[in-house]
């Protein structure tokens, strides 16, 4: 004796062998089965997108660190000071007709941190640059452009060398004419007289 049984829009016979419970069990199992299928699917293409994006990742920062190394790799031996991060301290006086102006204290220091900064108010110039150093990381200019001041050889400020004065610079005490292009040494003594 057949009986039958209600799936999707008709009716198939079910064997008269097989009892309501089989079959309930029967489907529950086949669900079961469908929905750890759709389950692995959805962990494979997980897994898969965090494979893709992590290689991704990996390949941009490879790339960023070949393109440095070859950077470093392209400075001219005369240009490079140090292959490795320096903290120097040369030390800056500016006098200008007699009066002596304060270098302020956090030049540098901000959402940025600049490699060449004051912490004080004291003249002491901080040179901290965490990779290879070339010349131009570390020329007197480049401090005042983090500045945001004028120096160059003929001015510091808005004086500039005239009717008004002349402008010189000392280092370690003995006269300099490279103003903005001077590559600044550790323990420095370096002073920019206008008068």
């Amino acid at each position: 004796m057949s009986k039958f049984t209600e799936t999707s829009s008709h009716f198939t016979p079910r064997p008269a062998s097989q009892s309501a419970a089989e079959e309930y069990k029967l489907k529950h199992q086949q669900k079961t089965e469908a929905r750890d299928r759709e389950r692995q699917k959805r962990k494979i293409k997980k897994v898969t997108k965090i494979v893709i994006a992590v290689l991704i990742v990996g390949g941009v920062i490879f790339g960023a660190g070949m393109y440095l190394v070859s950077r470093i790799e392209q400075v001219e031996e005369s240009e490079l000071i140090s292959r490795y991060p320096i903290h120097w301290h040369p030390e800056l006086k500016i006098k200008i007709l007699g009066e002596y102006q304060e270098i302020p204290a956090n030049i540098g220091i901000g959402v940025v941190h600049q490699t060449i900064h004051t912490h004080d108010a004291d003249g002491v110039i901080h040179i901290e640059p965490t990779g290879a150093v070339r010349e131009d990381d570390i020329r007197l200019g480049r401090f005042f452009e983090i500045w945001g001041k004028t120096f160059n050889k003929d001015c510091i400020f808005d004086k500039c060398s005239g009717a008004e004065g002349d402008l010189k610079m000392l280092v370690n005490g003995k006269q300099n004419f490279e103003f903005e292009n001077y590559v600044m040494r550790d323990g420095d003594k370096i002073e920019i007289i206008f008068e």
